[in-house]
């Protein structure tokens, strides 16, 4: 606080008048002369752009003035020019400099800001800068067979410099990764300029030579099988490690809440223990925001708010990449928005959904929520709700598309001093790899383990896969194209299996008549949803699927399929204690067959009493999320499901592809 008043005095003494005289652009220039005459870190204290969120949280600025100074900052560019982007590598051939431009200008329309800098960057840095580098005076696309035989490669392999014991500098041959993606960009580009001069000779028809890249130079189809060998291996290490990583990172932000929570109830300089740790509050000489406390042993100071926040987002980040199978991009994205709800209109049953914005695909979806996945929404939710109720309304920076977005209330977001701040995707994987490295766990070699955020994304693929779902709703989940991509994040099975299976439900659907794939009538579809009305028992609901009967007699008791309504739960009590009298009555009378069945029959019950408990218990500690309705949105989603599900004819023995209303 002292450091941001003297920078607003400092403002005064060289400007003259009160408090209420400064501007936003006052506070820039101090900004500015404070960079130029103090180089050095950015997150020095004398570069901390506080006095500005103070001015800003007092009112002293207009209502349009920007909320963070970051705004300004050289640190989040805004789009360059496509001029801009090619100029960047001085390219000394005028003509293929145009060239160039005229080009990523006819491309620009069809691909975003970050596709359009990677296409500039390969064409201008890694083919022609590189062509004018090692051949001067070069000026035609017309490439000798030696000259693109060297140019490619000096693009395939890079020099890696490293020192040996000795202390001797080693250099060593590599193959450069990304070299396949240049490749197939200068191809493309080659063969644009053929096709475009066949409609505009004049303007493209120069330009029009044999491509330096063959198709055989570009080995798209191995480098495909080294990468799925590698991620499918990936996967193979971290899915069993998941619930060990869930369960430590879930270990840790309790502890670190407990930690900080008990450092509040002691005095400066007093011992505690909390969090399976022992430490001491720290003796502040001026006053902190922050909780401080210090190891007893070394006396390293240790920010405990700072400790708790990561733990709470590294844990939050996790869990919702695990359970929604979303891209980073995409988390960074969720705001109280994207939480909508649609009512089933046979049974008038709320079912909560979370709407992802369109990202790579740009094509927007609908996941359903998970009780677990709520529980997790609902503690983001009551963490960055204000006194008021409110999410506060924070500004993003989209690093892809170089712009500032509007306002909107993001759920991963926290305060930095004054100000709400989103949590970049810089910054959400950092928290991550934070919260690894707290659980301790490696890798086959000893390292820490290493989870990237699309790890999740693969984890989530093959284990709801594996689990049963099909492919091609684990794709529109995913938000794929092309159903090849999905499998291809599925790991564990190999290939031949999953077209085996394709190849028998072609075949299967051959063997049918083909009046099964008609609309179905009015009467079959009421006699459809009809089903889940009869599936409504005494304790509870049925989950059995369509066209199954009941395997257990109607022994709801023991059935794994019940799920039981907790306002049922002083019937189930009474179904015990009437097995437990039975019990007696059969052990006293010597039934030993009566009393075996009964003991079955208690044990599903006892089991049953559990977990209704454990429902009851979670949802008594359930907090309103006050969540917005968009029935629009919604509901234009799910009944264009509803109408594509209505022209398939249910069937006893389509199970399979149908499946249970509930668990779809």
């Amino acid at each position: 606080m002292l450091p941001a008043i003297e920078k607003i005095a400092l403002i005064m003494a060289a400007k003259g008048g009160m408090v209420a005289d400064l501007t936003p652009g006052d506070c820039l220039e101090l900004f500015k002369t404070s960079r130029e005459v103090f180089p050095g870190p950015g997150k020095s204290a004398r570069h901390s752009p506080f006095f500005y969120q103070l001015l800003h949280s007092l009112g002293v600025f207009p209502a349009d003035a920007p909320s963070s100074v970051r705004m300004f900052s050289t640190r989040f560019p805004g789009q360059l020019t496509i001029e801009q982007l090619v100029d960047r590598y001085d390219l000394a051939c005028r003509p293929v400099r145009d060239l160039l431009v005229d080009y990523l200008r006819e491309r620009q329309p069809a691909v975003d800001y970050n596709t359009l800098t990677g296409l500039a960057t390969a064409l201008a840095l890694w083919f022609w800068k590189d062509l004018e580098k090692h051949h001067p005076g070069i000026e035609s696309l017309r490439l000798a067979p030696d000259v693109a035989a060297a140019w490619k490669r000096r693009l395939q392999t890079r020099i890696v410099r490293s020192t040996n014991e000795h202390g001797q500098v080693v250099e060593t041959t590599v193959e450069r990764a990304t070299s396949s993606d240049t490749l197939m960009t200068v191809r493309a580009f080659y063969l644009d300029l053929a096709q475009w001069a066949l409609d505009e000779p004049t303007r493209w028809g120069p330009w029009a030579v044999p491509c330096p890249v063959r198709a055989d130079d570009v080995q798209h189809r191995k480098m495909k099988s080294r990468q799925k060998a590698r991620m499918d291996q990936r996967t193979r290490e971290r899915l069993p490690v998941l619930p060990a990583l869930l369960e430590a990172v879930d270990r840790n932000r309790k502890a670190a809440a407990a930690r900080l929570t008990a450092t509040e109830h002691v005095r400066p300089g007093e011992l505690f223990t909390a969090g399976g740790q022992t430490l001491r509050r720290a003796i502040l000489k001026r006053h902190s925001p922050h909780l401080w406390a210090e190891e007893p042993a070394t006396g390293r100071r240790r920010n405990l708010a700072r400790e708790e926040s990561n733990s709470f987002w590294g844990w939050a980040a996790v869990e919702v990449l695990r359970m929604t199978g979303i891209r980073i991009e995409e988390l960074s994205e969720i705001s109280h928005h994207s939480l909508v709800q649609y009512r089933l209109p046979s049974t008038d049953e709320l079912v909560p959904l979370l709407q992802i914005d369109p990202s790579k695909t740009d094509e927007e979806r609908l996941l359903v929520v998970s009780p677990e996945l709520a529980d997790v929404l609902s503690a983001i939710i009551c963490r960055i709700r204000t006194a008021d109720g409110d999410v506060p309304l924070v500004i993003a920076y989209d690093h892809h598309e170089k712009v500032w977005n509007p306002p909107m209330p993001l759920l991963f977001q926290r305060k930095i001093g004054l100000e709400d701040r989103p949590i970049h995707i810089d910054g959400i994987r950092t928290l991550l790899q934070d919260a690894l490295a707290a659980t301790g766990f490696t890798d086959a070699t000893g390292k820490p383990l290493h989870f990237a955020p699309h790890d999740f994304r693969r984890i989530f693929t093959t284990d709801a896969v594996m689990n049963g779902m099909p492919p091609h709703i684990a794709q529109l989940i995913l938000g794929h194209r092309d159903i090849n991509t999905t499998m291809d994040y599925k790991a564990v099975y190999p290939e031949e299996v999953i077209n085996g299976h394709r190849a028998f439900i072609a075949r299967r659907r051959d063997l049918r008549p083909s009046e099964e794939y008609r609309s179905p009538t009015e009467e079959e579809w009421a006699e459809f949803l009809g089903h889940f009305e009869r599936r409504k028992v005494a304790l509870g609901d049925c989950g059995r699927a369509y066209g199954t009967s009941c395997i257990h007699e109607h022994s709801c008791v023991r059935c794994p399929l019940l799920r039981t309504d907790p306002s049922q739960k002083p019937r189930l009590v009474d179904i015990r204690n009437n097995l437990l009298a039975r019990i007696s009555e059969a052990e006293r009378e010597g039934w030993g067959g009566e009393a075996e069945g009964l003991k079955v029959s208690l044990s599903a019950a006892n089991a049953k009493l559990a977990q209704l408990d454990n429902h009851i218990a979670r949802r008594a500690a359930t907090v309103e999320l006050g969540m917005p309705t968009f029935p629009d949105i919604a509901g234009r989603h799910v009944t264009t499901e509803l109408e594509a599900a209505a022209r398939v004819r249910p069937r006893a023995h389509n199970v399979g592809e149908f499946g249970s209303r509930r668990s779809s």
